[in-house]
């Protein structure tokens, strides 16, 4: 007659086993307020001439996600050193034009000789296959 009442028991304790959740009733987990973007404040033009915004554009106070990331990434833009400073102001201004001046024909170059010839000539590999030769 014992059997009776464990074949009762049994099925009351697995129903009450799926009940459990490790005494979590007072100690429930909170939100990530760091996974949370805040929404850009709302912000009303001066002279109240509203256009609709274009579907699907972005906002145009907010910047990009991208943007978002460099700048909590790297902190914004760095402040240059004394160092970069210098030489900026040593290098100059560079010719607008440069591009155009360098394929023009009439633009002078040095000739660097055969070695340079040699070396810009010289086949992709890495070197396995590479002979030096020491002229006497």
């Amino acid at each position: 007659m014992r059997i009776k009442p464990a074949l009762c028991v049994l099925p009351a304790l697995a129903m009450l086993a799926g009940c459990g959740g490790g005494m979590n009733l007072f100690n429930r987990s909170a939100p990530d307020e760091m996974a949370v973007s805040r929404q850009a404040p709302l912000a009303v033009p001066p002279d109240f001439a509203l256009t609709p915004p274009q579907p699907g554009a972005p906002r145009p106070q907010t910047p990009s996600a991208s943007e978002q990331a460099l700048e909590t990434l790297f902190g914004g833009q760095a402040a240059r050193s004394s160092v970069e400073t210098s030489a900026l102001s040593n290098a100059g201004t560079a010719d607008p034009a440069i591009r155009s001046a360098v394929g023009d024909p009439d633009t002078n170059t040095v000739d660097k000789g055969l070695v340079t010839r040699d070396i810009i000539a010289a086949p992709q590999g890495d070197g396995r296959d590479s002979q030096a030769v020491i002229p006497s």
